[in-house]
C-alpha cells in the first residue's frame, strides 16, 4: 500500500490515515487508489470492527491534486492521455465513498484541519465527525467550475437540508467548526490538540460495541433515505429478525438481567 495512505489494525480499531502533509493531503491518483484500497480491505476483514479515517498535517483533505489535474487535463486534450481525466469520479470518488457509507460498521472522521471538495465529501459520508476547533469544511466545486462529486449532493443536504446544501454549493466559502456543528455536519467539536485522543476514545467505545446491530442501524438509515414508511418498516423488521437472533443480543439481555455490563463480539 502506499505510503500517501496509512493503515493501522488495533483492538478492532482500523485507522486510516490520509498522509500527504505538505499537499494538505490532496488527492492524487496513488492516494485515491491506496484510501480506496485500504477502505475495502478494512470492510473485508473481520476483525476490523470500526474505522477511525483521518489526516495528518493541518489538513483533513482539500479534495483533488489540482498540480495532477491540469497535468491530466492537458495530456488529455493533447490526445497523450489514456481518457476522460474526470473518470476518476467513477473509478475512484464513488467507490471510496459506497466503502465509508457502506461499511458494515461504524466510520468516525477525525477532521483535523481544511476538508474541501471531495475531502469534505469522504467527512460527510462517515458516521460521526468529531472536529478540530480549527478545521473548516468548504464544497469548493463550484469555484472551479464543477459540481459536486463524492456524494455530497446527497449527503450534505440530509444533514443540513436542501436550501443550506444549496446555498453553500453555488457560493462555496470556509464553514468553521463551530457552523459546522451549528448547521449539523460536526457532531463534536473539541480544541485541536485534544482531537486525535478524542476521536480514537469515540472509535474505540464504538469497536467496542455490537458491530452487527452497527451495521444494521446503518442500513436501515440508508434505506429508509430512499423508500417510504411501509417499505421502511418492512426493512426494520428484517433487520431486527436478524439482531435478535445475534449472539450479541443474547448477550446483552442477559447481562441486562444479571446486572452487568455486556461484552460484544461482533456476532
Amino acid at each position: 500500500m502506499a505510503d500517501t495512505v496509512l493503515y493501522e489494525l488495533t483492538d478492532g480499531l482500523a485507522t486510516i490515515t490520509l498522509n500527504r502533509p505538505d499537499a494538505m493531503n490532496a488527492l492524487d491518483i496513488d492516494t485515491k487508489v491506496a484510501l480506496r484500497d485500504a477502505l475495502l480491505r478494512a470492510a473485508g476483514d473481520a476483525a476490523v470492527r470500526a474505522v477511525l479515517l483521518t489526516g495528518t498535517g493541518r489538513a483533513f483533505c482539500v479534495g483533488q491534486d489540482l498540480k495532477e489535474h491540469i497535468g491530466l487535463l492537458a495530456a488529455d486534450r493533447a490526445g497523450e492521455g489514456e481518457g476522460s481525466t474526470m473518470s476518476t469520479v467513477a473509478l475512484h470518488y464513488n467507490p471510496i465513498v459506497t466503502a465509508i457509507a457502506g461499511m458494515p460498521k461504524p466510520v468516525v472522521a477525525a477532521v483535523n484541519g481544511v476538508a474541501a471538495g471531495a475531502g469534505a465529501g469522504f467527512a460527510l459520508a462517515a458516521d460521526h465527525r468529531i472536529v478540530a476547533d480549527t478545521a473548516s469544511f468548504n464544497t469548493s466545486f463550484a469555484g472551479v467550475a464543477l459540481t459536486a462529486d463524492s456524494g455530497v449532493s446527497w449527503t450534505l443536504q440530509r444533514l443540513i437540508g436542501h436550501g443550506r446544501a444549496a446555498d453553500l454549493l453555488l457560493f462555496p466559502r470556509n464553514v468553521g467548526a463551530q457552523e459546522a456543528y451549528d448547521l449539523g455536519i460536526a457532531n463534536k467539536v473539541v480544541p485541536a490538540a485534544e482531537l486525535a485522543d478524542e476521536a480514537a476514545a469515540v472509535a474505540r467505545r464504538l469497536a467496542e460495541g455490537p458491530t452487527a446491530a452497527y451495521a444494521a442501524i446503518k442500513e436501515s438509515l440508508a434505506f429508509a433515505a430512499g423508500h417510504g414508511l411501509t417499505e421502511a418498516l418492512t426493512k426494520e423488521d428484517e433487520l431486527q429478525r436478524r439482531a435478535g437472533a445475534s449472539e450479541d443480543h443474547l448477550a446483552a439481555v442477559d447481562a441486562f438481567v444479571k446486572k452487568q455490563k455486556p461484552r460484544f463480539t461482533g456476532r
